[in-house]
């Protein structure tokens, strides 16, 4: 069942990218009390990903948090070093990466999408949501191929 506005997100294991190193956290602790932006992505270093993704929340990091987010998270199922390395390669500054690389969280969400055909597995859908404490108050899905939706531009509209 995919997740909806209202709901309260899974407790499940994810991985911190740190400049120390992999973080384990679990996702109910790490969402709890707070406002975050969320996106996900279908993986790191991916051409829309890192060409517009990535970028769009690293640009409007300030304008989210002047409109009350405390912290910007993107996830991938991908494993902790490749966020850290992707985070450094493509300027994540300010965007904290989540690694989802057992796929667990989407799939506990309900979004995940089969990427075999392009020979990377089960993979996150693209999608942003607006989380306080721990539940969604928005949820932008994108439709197969499409980026609009989950950009931080539309985020900012909704907040």
């Amino acid at each position: 069942m995919t997740i909806s506005k209202g709901d309260t997100l899974p407790d499940v294991k994810m991985v911190k990218a740190t400049e120390a190193g992999p973080e384990q956290v679990q996702s109910g602790e790490f969402f709890k009390g707070r406002k975050v932006a969320l996106f996900a992505v279908p993986g790191a270093f991916t051409p829309t990903c890192s060409a517009k993704h990535l970028p769009g929340y690293v640009e409007n990091v300030d304008a989210l948090k002047a409109k009350g987010v405390d912290e910007v998270v993107c996830t991938s199922v991908n494993d902790p070093f490749v966020m850290g390395a992707w985070s450094k390669a493509d300027g994540g500054e300010g965007v904290t990466m989540l690694a989802d690389g057992n796929g667990e969280f989407a799939e506990a969400i309900g979004l995940t999408m089969d990427g075999s055909g392009f020979g990377l597995g089960q993979r996150s859908q693209r999608y942003s949501m607006i989380v306080d404490d721990g539940k969604v108050t928005e949820l932008n899905v994108e439709a197969p191929g499409d980026f609009s939706v989950s950009s931080a531009e539309h985020m900012l509209g909704q907040l």
